[in-house]
């Protein structure tokens, strides 16, 4: 089936979870419209708080639904725009691309991956446990953050449910995916 877009999200208020839409429209440099993390400089509250002129490198979040296939039979049920995703996909391995992947979709947008999203304790406040669940370890113990990737727009245009994704690799050398 390749890889497609399950859902999309957008919520205008700095809300933990995002309500599902039928569209959402990507524009380049800012992210998603409607959103409250839109903007060239960092919105994420915390982040502000640090810096406000960063620039912002996750201005779409995008989580893979077999993340939320793997947490239903441990206990969570969670559907997407949940964990606070702008985009749910089916059928790419999201952690596995490296650093500056594009992603083509809907109508012509362009997302660029810029890195892992850092679980924050905010997943915990959503269901008791379940940051423990969105994190893990490889086989040599480092730290694997599940909790989906984060990404600049590149190019604008309408993202809905059904649109396939186009995954264009970056030139080699890869670069390993950390937390933005």
């Amino acid at each position: 089936m390749g890889a497609r877009v399950i859902a999309v999200c957008a919520d205008s208020g700095h809300r933990f979870s995002k309500p599902v839409a039928a569209e959402i429209r990507l524009v380049a440099g800012l992210g998603v419209e409607g959103d409250a993390h839109l903007g060239v400089t960092v919105q994420h509250r915390s982040r502000v708080a640090r810096d406000p002129s960063q620039p912002n490198l996750r201005q779409v979040h995008l989580i893979h639904a077999e993340l939320l296939d793997e947490l239903e039979p441990v206990g969570y049920q969670v559907n997407p725009g949940d964990l606070g995703e702008n985009i749910t996909t089916r059928g790419i391995d999201l952690l596995g691309l490296p650093t500056g992947t594009l992603l083509r979709m809907g109508d012509g947008a362009v997302v660029e991956v810029t890195g892992l999203r850092n679980p924050c304790q905010q997943i915990n406040s959503f269901s008791a446990g379940l940051m423990k669940a969105v994190l893990g370890r490889d086989e040599e113990g480092d730290l694997v953050r599940k909790a989906g990737v984060m990404g600049i727009v590149l190019a604008s245009g309408a993202v809905r449910p059904g649109d396939v994704i186009d995954i264009e690799l970056p030139t080699r050398p890869h670069k390993k995916l950390l937390p933005v």
